[in-house]
C-alpha cells in the first residue's frame, strides 16, 4: 500500500488547519512564496522520484536476496516492530552523515533551507538524495527485512516526521525523551550556534541521546530557522542544486587535484584554504537576520498560487499512475513539472525575464499536451484540447492582471529586494 498517496489530501487539510492556527493566534508562519517554494520542492521529488526510486529499490532487492544472513518472515508482526525500529536507527545515520559531509548535505540541504517552519516545510524535500541514501539502509536487507516491510516502513517512517514540523505545538513531556516531538525538531531545523547539527532522530530522539547529538530547545535561545549560507531565491531546481554548484566551484577553484577530489567527502562547510582565502563566503549575522523576501502585489501572489495548484492536481496525477506510465511519459511529466515550477520560481523573484518566460510555458503546454499520447501520459481528446485553450486563455488574462496590479505597475519587471522581519521579534511577540 502506497501509505503516501493516501496522506497528500490529510497533509493539505492539515496545513490548512496550521493556517487557520496562525491567524487565531495572531502569528505569520506562512508567507506565500516561501510555501509555493517548499510544496514545489516536495512536488519535484515526488516527481523525480517516480524515475529514481528504482536505484533505491533495486539495490535493496538485490542486496536481501544475495547478503542477507536470515530469511525474516514478512507476515510476523515483531519483524515489522524491529523492521521499523531498525529503520529509525539507519535513518538517524543517514541523516547525521547528511549534515557532517559535503555530498550528502548537498542533497538534503533542501529540507532545511525555508526559514519559515511550517507544515509545508515537511513536504520540502530533495529530488537528489536517491544517490547516496540507499546505501544506510543496507543493514537491514543484511538483516532479511523483507522489500515490503523495508518500503512500508519507510513511508510509515516519513508520515511520522510530518507532524513535527509546526510551531504550534510546545514540549510534551516525557514523550520529549522517547520520541522526536516538535519542540525537538525545531532545535533540528535552527541555524543557531546552540542548536546547529543537532537532534537527528527521525521517530526516536533516544538515538541522539544515547550518541550525544540531543539539545533540547531552550526558552532563553529563540529559534532562527535556515541555513547558515542562505539561498536566498524561491526557485526549486536552484534549491536542489545551489550546494552542489558550490562544491563544483570550490573544486574547480583549487589548485591541487587532492582537494578537488576530497571536498566532496570532507566535513560539512570545509574549503581548501586556497579557495577560502580568495573566494570568501559571508555567512548569516544572526544579530540581525533578515528573512529573504521579494515584495510582490497579490494578484501576482494569486496568480502564481492558482497556477501552482495546476501542477499539484499534475503531480498527484502522476502519483496515482506512476506505476503504470511508461517511461517515455514520465519524462515528459517530469520535464513539464520542472520547467514550470522554474518559471513559477521566476515569477515569485520578480525576474526581469520572468514574463517571457511565463508566455513560453504557456506555449509549450500545446505540444506537451500533444505529446501526451504518443508518450502514453494520458488520452489527447478534443475535450482536453478546449480545456487546455480556455485555461490557456484564463492565463493570459491573469497575467495581464497581475502584471498591471496597483502597488506592482512594473509588474514582472520588477528587481528582486532582500526584506523581512527578525526571528527573534516573531518569538518574542508570540512565546
Amino acid at each position: 500500500m502506497d501509505f503516501i498517496l493516501y496522506a497528500v489530501p490529510f497533509f493539505f487539510i492539515l496545513i490548512a488547519v496550521e493556517l487557520l492556527a496562525d491567524r487565531f493566534r495572531g502569528m505569520r508562519n506562512y508567507r506565500v512564496a516561501d510555501t509555493v517554494n517548499s510544496l514545489s520542492a516536495g512536488v519535484l521529488s515526488t516527481t523525480f522520484g517516480l524515475l529514481t526510486k528504482g536505484v533505491g529499490l533495486v539495490t535493496y532487492a538485490v542486496a536481501v536476496e544475495h547478503l542477507a544472513v536470515f530469511q525474516l518472515p514478512a507476515e510476523a508482526w515483531w519483524v515489522w516492530v524491529l523492521a521499523f525500529i531498525a529503520y529509525d536507527f539507519c535513518y538517524y545515520w543517514l541523516h547525521r552523515f547528511g549534515h557532517e559531509r559535503n555530498i550528502l548535505w548537498a542533497a538534503h540541504s533542501v529540507h532545511h533551507q525555508s526559514e519559515d517552519y511550517n507544515l509545508s516545510t515537511a513536504l520540502r524535500q530533495t529530488s537528489t538524495g536517491f544517490l547516496l541514501s540507499w546505501i544506510f539502509y543496507l543493514p537491514l536487507a543484511v538483516l532479511g527485512v523483507p522489500l515490503l516491510v523495508f518500503v512500508s516502513v519507510g513511508a510509515l517512517n516519513l508520515l511520522y516526521q510530518f507532524w513535527v514540523h509546526t510551531r504550534h505545538i510546545p514540549k510534551l513531556g516525557w514523550y520529549e525523551w522517547l520520541f522526536v516531538t516538535p519542540s525537538n525538531h525545531r532545535v533540528h531545523h535552527a541555524q543557531n550556534p546552540l542548536y546547529l547539527d543537532r537532534n537527528y532522530g527521525g521517530v526516536f530522539i533516544l538515538w541522539d541521546r544515547l550518541f550525544g547529538t540531543f539539545q533540547p530547545e531552550d526558552d532563553a535561545e529563540p529559534v532562527i530557522f535556515g541555513v547558515t549560507t542562505p539561498l536566498a531565491s524561491w526557485n526549486p531546481l536552484w534549491a536542489n542544486l545551489q550546494f552542489y554548484a558550490q562544491l563544483w566551484s570550490d573544486a574547480r577553484h583549487a589548485e591541487r587535484w587532492r582537494d578537488k577530489l576530497r571536498i566532496w567527502f570532507m566535513p560539512t562547510g570545509w574549503r581548501p584554504d586556497d579557495v577560502a582565502r580568495r573566494y570568501p563566503q559571508a555567512k548569516q549575522n544572526l544579530l540581525d537576520f533578515r528573512k529573504f523576501e521579494v515584495p510582490l502585489a497579490w494578484p501576482r501572489q494569486l496568480y502564481v498560487v492558482l497556477q501552482f495548484a495546476v501542477y499539484v492536481a499534475l503531480g498527484s496525477y502522476l502519483m496515482q499512475a506512476g506505476a503504470r506510465l511508461p517511461v517515455a511519459a514520465l519524462l515528459l511529466g517530469a520535464g513539464v513539472m520542472g520547467f514550470g515550477l522554474f518559471v513559477l520560481g521566476t515569477a515569485l523573484e520578480n525576474r526581469p525575464w520572468a514574463l517571457r518566460l511565463e508566455l513560453l510555458r504557456l506555449a509549450l503546454n500545446l505540444p506537451a499536451f500533444a505529446l501526451a499520447g504518443w508518450s502514453g501520459l494520458g488520452p489527447v481528446t478534443a475535450l482536453g484540447w478546449v480545456g487546455l485553450l480556455a485555461y490557456s486563455l484564463l492565463s493570459l488574462i491573469g497575467l495581464y492582471v497581475s502584471r498591471f496590479a496597483p502597488g506592482d505597475a512594473r509588474g514582472l519587471e520588477a528587481p528582486a529586494q532582500p526584506q523581512a522581519a527578525t526571528e527573534q521579534q516573531q518569538a518574542a511577540e508570540h512565546p
